[in-house]
């Protein structure tokens, strides 16, 4: 029973943690004059219309991953590298709220169910949201840091984004993205402590 109990507070987990990630950059997306997102069904908190198989399974075996990246046109800010930046950074930014209501929630609340899920939310949340942040495209920290490489480096970011399906996969076989991913995770969690 406890072990149901854990894959189904699991499921729920990662339903949240991809849903918040993947509405937070479309509807930053939105309020910055781009609808691509909207008009692709994607500004949604239907996790159906975010999941990626791969990113799923990740996100069961070693409790990070990713989604389908929400489709953005950033011609249509009216600052392209700060309107890059604030999407880039808005769904990270959705895990790291949604974790901390669920800190607020596992500490006020004595439910044994509401407590078991508020914890796994927390856990995915902050593992999605330390993944994301990596500068590896497509994830959100490659957003950051491409939106200020100037002009003359873009045939080194073109190639370095070629070559990232291939780094990508190294990584998450060796698990050598752990090393870079504690120390995000670890600043994650001491803003949570913050809330316990």
């Amino acid at each position: 029973m406890y072990n149901l109990s854990t894959i189904l507070a699991s499921m729920v987990a990662i339903a949240v943690a991809i849903s918040v990630h993947e509405f937070g950059h479309a509807y930053s997306a939105h309020l910055l004059g781009d609808d691509t997102a909207k008009m692709y069904g994607r500004m949604t908190l239907n996790p159906a219309k975010h999941l990626d198989i791969m990113g799923l399974i990740a996100m069961l075996i070693v409790h990070i991953g990713w989604a389908k990246p929400v489709p953005v046109n950033p011609n249509n800010f009216k600052n392209y590298k700060v309107g890059n930046v604030i999407v880039s950074l808005a769904g990270v930014t959705a895990n790291i709220i949604t974790a901390i209501i669920c800190v607020l929630i596992d500490k006020h609340v004595n439910m044994f169910a509401i407590k078991l899920i508020a914890e796994y939310v927390i856990v995915y949340n902050v593992g999605f949201a330390a993944f994301n942040l990596l500068p590896l495209p497509p994830l959100d920290g490659w957003g950051v840091i491409s939106s200020f490489i100037p002009y003359k480096y873009n045939e080194i970011a073109y190639k370095y984004e070629s070559m990232s399906s291939i780094i990508f996969l190294v990584l998450i076989i060796t698990g050598a993205y752990s090393i870079f991913v504690s120390p995000i995770r670890n600043v994650i969690w001491d803003i949570l402590y913050l809330f316990m």
